[in-house]
């Protein structure tokens, strides 16, 4: 996936072939509650890139009519109206700006006049970002950024605090981390080079691998996890066995990382993973031939 622009609300994009737009209001999804401060509104977008759909959340504490949405999802009306529905929405949070997490939030923001924050000023509608340790409050919860770049430079996570008895904000350890794209709830997600990097990647996944054990992983795709800590752990595993086995097929082939097809590489390394991710394994290999290269 590559990062989005916000879409014009007069240049609407087309709805896909044989699908009329606002199809799929007639059976619109209903929220899960998966923790006292957190519902998930899957959107419906299912795709190899994205499993079951992209992941909204609407946060709030116990007692507050509000909430804080973060990652509207595509622009699909029946979606969009279902997250207006359970508001008043407070504020819209991007964990970063691809398509499937940011389409929307333009429609959103229509819909309640709430802003939409951003690390990149291109997604942002009002006068607020976001950027490594800001607190946003509202709803009875706070939400504490991480800069996780890597997955894509402008990639943010999130730590939910909030007290479930819906008094006040707790002072202890966070109750989740929403993590976009950096985590994934199931499978591991893409370095989408050029605007992702893997050196980035790796630091970002060591910082999450610090979280305090047990914090559920509240992701972009996928079912959460129990624990952030150990999902982080098995993502830095599964990039250092990629680099071995780029490293591998380089030596195998007599060039280095400057010199390699990246075309090549992906069909040595990559032979295990379905053909149909392979657009999106080439962006990886990328960035693996672009750390290789940078590392010396």
């Amino acid at each position: 996936m590559t990062a989005g622009t916000r879409p014009s609300r007069d240049r609407r994009p087309a709805a896909p072939t044989g699908q009329a737009r606002g199809e799929n209001q007639a059976a619109p999804r209903q929220p899960r509650q998966v923790n006292p401060l957190a519902a998930l509104l899957l959107a419906p977008n299912p795709s190899p890139m994205t499993l079951e759909g992209t992941n909204s959340w609407m946060l709030r504490a116990p007692g507050h009519a509000g909430c804080v949405v973060v990652d509207p999802g595509p622009d699909d009306e029946g979606h969009l109206a279902a997250l207006a529905a359970a508001g008043p929405v407070a504020t819209i949070l991007l964990t970063h700006g691809h398509p499937d997490h940011s389409e929307g939030a333009a429609l959103l923001h229509e819909l309640t006049g709430a802003p939409v924050r951003a690390l990149d000023p291109a997604h942002r509608l009002g006068s607020e970002g976001l950027v490594e340790g800001d607190i946003v409050a509202a709803a009875g919860i706070e939400l504490r950024v991480m800069a996780t770049p890597g997955h894509s430079a402008d990639s943010l996570s999130f730590l939910l605090f909030g007290d479930t008895a819906g008094t006040a904000v707790a002072d202890g350890a966070p109750l989740a981390v929403l993590t976009g794209d950096t985590i994934l709830g199931r499978g591991t997600t893409v370095v989408a080079h050029p605007d992702g990097r893997l050196a980035d990647c790796l630091a970002s996944l060591r910082r999450l691998a610090e979280l305090p054990e047990g914090l559920v992983v509240l992701p972009g795709h996928g079912p959460e996890l129990p624990d952030a800590r150990g999902a982080a752990a098995y993502y830095l595993t599964h990039r250092a066995q990629r680099l071995e086995q780029v490293r591998a097929a380089l030596a195998a082939a007599g060039v280095g990382p400057a010199e390699a097809t990246p075309r090549d590489i992906l069909e040595r390394v990559y032979a295990d993973v379905d053909r149909v991710l392979w657009p999106a394994a080439e962006l990886s290999v990328r960035a693996q031939l672009d750390y290789l290269r940078d590392q010396g």
